[in-house]
């Protein structure tokens, strides 16, 4: 499939995520985007040896997902006239990786949303630093997904706003109905300590194996796919379960399960910036929270989520949310920040003040 219409498309996107992969901001803001624009997005390079041409996906008639048969992103530029012209609207990036693609295309508009500090990632390139600067110097407007990265972005240009991760209330408040709870979870002995999200170097495994070993009653149930670890890189005890990926649609009826959600990140370079989005999503399902201290998470959820800074810590914060006396307050904390947060008002003042960069 391609596209030949030299103003087939109103948004370009650069993404340095798959779009079937875990269901995140990207996709959240940019299907929303779609309803009354027509996008391109463009993952990282693909290469198929055995086809011919790239993959454009059509997600709907609104937005498709371009997956470029290339080696290197400098070579996506080699296909793009078989999909789209070099005018558009808005050029959106989730990574500065994408900028060797910027003088190809003529936008009125480029929006940076910097959704994490992915110079400080496991195996970043080291001109990706440089690459973000040249991103940076050229944006019309930066958007960040968090306080901290705010804070670290509003340095270096005068146009930052803030959207932290947002929540689908609707989709996640499903875990406190009648809907039903998976197989491979349903077997699990109770009670559930669970996690969704990536599994890679931004979570602390070693406090997850310590934690499993401190609460040999407990079932610690890990759910997302692996990136940039492996197998053996995995925590091993009879009360560790992993269930691989799970599509966004299944994660409601996963996390009716949980007895409590945790957020056991590490405090490294890669999750100095981080906001986690799954924090509202757990609150959307009214999951009591244990916490490691991310800054984020600290500053602005202290009050309804357990902290803790050692296997110890977490075993007692699991202890006082499961047999200690309910927080009768925490449905009320919940309802309070939840009801001023939605992807739907994120996307529209994004909206707003894209347009205001061009008037």
């Amino acid at each position: 499939m391609s596209a030949q219409n030299e103003n087939a498309y109103d948004m370009v996107v650069f993404c340095h995520l798959r779009w079937d992969f875990v269901y995140q901001r990207p996709q959240h803001l940019i299907s929303r985007m779609a309803k009354d624009q027509k996008i391109l997005l463009i993952e990282e390079p693909w290469f198929r040896e055995h086809e011919e041409e790239s993959r454009l996906t059509k997600i709907n008639d609104n937005l498709h997902v371009l997956q470029p048969n290339v080696r290197h992103i400098e070579e996506i530029e080699t296909v793009l006239a078989q999909y789209t012209g070099k005018k558009a609207a808005t050029g959106w990036f989730y990574s500065a990786s994408f900028v060797p693609l910027l003088s190809y295309f003529e936008f009125d508009t480029v929006v940076y949303d910097c959704m994490d500090e992915l110079t400080l990632f496991k195996n970043a390139p080291e001109k990706l630093i440089e690459q973000e600067r040249y991103l940076m110097a050229n944006a019309s407007v930066v958007f960040t997904g968090g306080k901290s990265l705010y804070e670290s972005k509003a340095q270096h240009h005068d146009n930052v706003h803030c959207f932290p991760s947002s929540v689908d209330q609707e989709h996640f408040a499903k875990a406190q109905n009648g809907i039903a709870i998976p197989h491979d979870i349903a077997n699990i002995q109770g009670p559930i300590a669970g996690y969704f999200g990536v599994i890679d170097e931004r979570l602390n495994l070693q406090l997850i194996n310590e934690v499993a070993l401190l609460k040999p009653d407990m079932s610690f149930v890990m759910i997302g796919p692996l990136a940039k670890i492996g197998e053996h890189d995995l925590p091993r005890q009879h009360n560790i379960h992993y269930l691989g990926m799970k599509d966004y649609k299944e994660l409601p009826g996963y996390l009716k399960a949980f007895s409590v959600a945790m957020m056991p990140f590490a405090l490294n370079d890669a999750t100095k910036y981080i906001s986690p989005t799954k924090t509202l999503e757990y609150m959307a399902a009214g999951k009591p929270m244990v916490s490691t201290a991310i800054k984020d998470v600290v500053r602005d959820y202290s009050g309804c989520v357990e902290i803790v800074e050692s296997a110890e810590e977490f075993s007692a914060a699991i202890d006082k949310l499961i047999a200690g006396a309910p927080d009768v307050l925490l449905e009320a904390k919940y309802a309070a920040i939840l009801k001023n947060t939605s992807w739907n008002a994120t996307a529209d003042k994004m909206k707003v003040l894209i347009k205001s960069t061009v008037q």
